[in-house]
């Protein structure tokens, strides 16, 4: 009996390990507590929330050990360790019982049983894929019904078709694009050392990936270059009139140029006139550019 309660004991408090645990003596240990009756889970729910009798809760908890494991049992295809489910459903039973008010009419197997699956559904998308899933609660819907819904209409040989994609969107209140993301991701992760090609001369996945960003000299080049333009601009600016420099900063730099017009109106010349000084002062700032970004070229090859 000793040796049960220990069993037991550990397991709910998560000291037992897949490695370490015994599921068989688990098993065996948990079908000697017997389902309590409403009205003492009703007094059990009482002697915690007056006195936190530390007690209460272990009985709560003790009596629903079973409902735990079938409970995780429902999971097992999700590839993870039958112990770890438990384990997780045993934290949920822990948390149900600290938080269970009675009065209300409700079982506790009925509230506990939220708490039990709400904990398995977060280690399982926590153990699932290395990069985050399930972030939303949609995500979170479609990670855990996508697969469900499609065997539903698709059959056991399930393949993801733009129509089944649309269906399954309008059913469970999620885009078409939504959809088709987590089939993708529920494929799993693939690692970048995976080999591709024939036996003879195959490469790794990571060699076969195409970086479009540039790189670093990239980056530099078009930063000088950048910065020399700008350099030359404003040595060419100085070979403009005051008016030439106002015209050809209002219509050709300015965020939003001012039209023909307007210019026209600030400087009393006709519209024509204005048009007449830009092209003007856009030539010899152009022709001053080339000859000040000629002689940069050449101080800095020099």
């Amino acid at each position: 009996m000793q040796a049960q309660n220990a069993i037991v004991s550990a397991y709910v408090t998560g000291v037992l390990t897949p490695q370490s645990a015994d599921i068989l003596a688990y098993s065996a240990a948990i079908k000697r507590f017997d389902l309590l009756e409403r009205d003492r889970e009703q007094q059990l729910a009482r002697r915690w929330q007056e006195r936190r009798d530390p007690k209460a809760t272990d009985e709560l908890v003790t009596s629903h050990l079973r409902l735990a494991a079938k409970v995780a049992r429902n999971y097992k295809g999700y590839g993870l360790p039958i112990a770890d489910l438990i384990a997780e459903a045993n934290l949920g039973l822990v948390i149900a019982a600290s938080r269970f008010e009675p009065g209300h009419g409700a079982r506790f197997s009925t509230y506990a049983l939220w708490w039990m699956k709400a904990t398995i559904h977060e280690y399982i998308l926590r153990s699932w894929s290395l990069v985050k899933i399930g972030t939303t609660a949609a995500q979170k819907k479609l990670f855990f019904r996508l697969r469900g819904e499609m065997r539903k209409l698709a059959g056991q040989a399930a393949v993801l078709t733009p129509e089944i994609a649309q269906a399954i969107a309008d059913k469970l209140e999620v885009t078409a694009r939504d959809v088709v993301e987590m089939d993708r991701r529920l494929s799993g992760d693939l690692s970048l050392n995976i080999c591709v090609g024939g036996e003879d001369g195959s490469t790794e996945w990571e060699a076969m990936l195409v970086d479009g960003s540039p790189d670093a000299e990239v980056i530099v080049a078009e930063h000088d270059e950048a910065l020399l333009r700008t350099r030359a601009l404003r040595t060419a600016l100085v070979v403009l009139t005051e008016r030439e420099r106002r015209v050809l900063e209002a219509r050709r730099l300015a965020e939003q140029p001012l039209t023909l017009e307007q210019l026209g109106c600030e400087l009393s010349i006709s519209s024509e006139r204005v048009r007449q000084i830009e092209t003007r002062a856009f030539a010899k700032v152009k022709r001053a550019t080339i000859l000040a970004a000629r002689a940069g070229n050449t101080a800095t090859a020099e």
